[in-house]
């Protein structure tokens, strides 16, 4: 695994070299954190996840793509143990956690954003942020009747949770209740509370969805951030300019299976990519099928010509 400089001067450093042999759906990694077999999930008659196989590369950021219903969430849902496969089986950091329940996932340093925030509004940012920490002492019902055990840790925790809030630009709002905060300032407090558990994977589910413009680029600063520092990103998204921006690797879903990976900008141009948004739906109008997907696939594609063309 290396990394190469972009050819935008002004992007982020990609990281290369994460994959063995031909680009392709399953294809093995050099370093994969996560190594998953014959997932399915089904709801009544609808096949929701069928992927034979996938691996998610150590130390990159991975962007997992498809046209609405393609069952990215539901993929995200099963590997953090929010939900339940009918078939398969996977490991984390060649751990096997399939069945495992999503608390203990997150124990073992594998976490996890919504598409709709779960921050607590009735708590403070601050308490939200402590309680992401993980293994406190406080948490036992005996140790709680003893302050005198737990009061460093905790002291420990609270500076721990400042300077995040502070990285994240949330430290103005530490004492206000988290239901006073904005989408995005909430996008920005369960990003910052996930990285208080010290997690080696952080996946992301549409970190971008519902955020303001002025928050974009602070949200996109922060996801490079978190590969800067060690870890291992995974988001589902729909925009494509943040996807081809920061993405060093990319996973095509539609109608459940991976029918894509690779480099961004190889993927964006691949026929079967194409085909998962616009190849069913020709004869029908484009601005009712995940309009703002489409628009931006074909605008990259123009952008990848343009570049060609130079």
């Amino acid at each position: 695994m290396s990394s190469s400089s972009p050819s935008d001067a002004t992007g982020p450093v990609k990281t290369t070299g994460l994959h063995i042999g031909e680009a392709g759906p399953g294809v093995a990694k050099t370093d994969p954190i996560i190594v998953a077999d014959h997932i399915t999930r089904r709801f009544g008659g609808l096949t929701a996840v069928d992927v034979d196989h996938i691996e998610i590369p150590r130390g990159a950021i991975t962007a997992l793509i498809g046209p609405n219903g393609a069952g990215k969430t539901t993929l995200f849902n099963l590997l953090t143990g929010f939900d339940q496969p009918d078939t398969g089986t996977w490991t984390f950091d060649n751990a096997r956690i399939s069945g495992v329940p999503a608390f203990k996932v997150a124990r073992r340093g594998q976490v996890r954003t919504f598409q709709l925030t779960k921050a607590l509004a009735l708590l403070t940012v601050l308490d939200n942020m402590m309680l992401g920490a993980k293994g406190q002492r406080g948490e036992s019902l005996f140790r709680a009747l003893f302050p005198f055990i737990w009061r460093k840790e905790e002291k420990a925790i609270e500076e721990r949770a400042l300077v995040l809030l502070e990285r994240f630009k949330l430290l103005e709002k530490k004492d206000d209740y988290a239901a006073s905060l904005s989408g995005g300032q909430r996008k920005l407090l369960e990003m910052a509370r996930a990285l208080m558990s010290e997690p080696t994977l952080v996946m992301l589910d549409e970190p971008m969805a519902g955020v303001n413009p002025a928050l974009t680029q602070s949200l996109l600063d922060h996801i490079l951030g978190l590969k800067d520092q060690g870890m291992t990103v995974l988001f589902v998204e729909h925009d494509m300019h943040m996807v081809r921006h920061i993405a060093d690797w990319v996973i095509v879903m539609a109608e459940g299976q991976i029918v894509a990976e690779g480099d961004p900008h190889e993927v964006m141009a691949n026929p079967a990519v194409i085909d998962a948004y616009l190849g069913a739906h020709h004869d029908e109008d484009l601005g009712e099928i995940d309009s703002e997907a489409q628009a931006a696939m074909k605008e990259l594609a123009d952008d990848d010509a343009d570049e060609v063309k130079h």
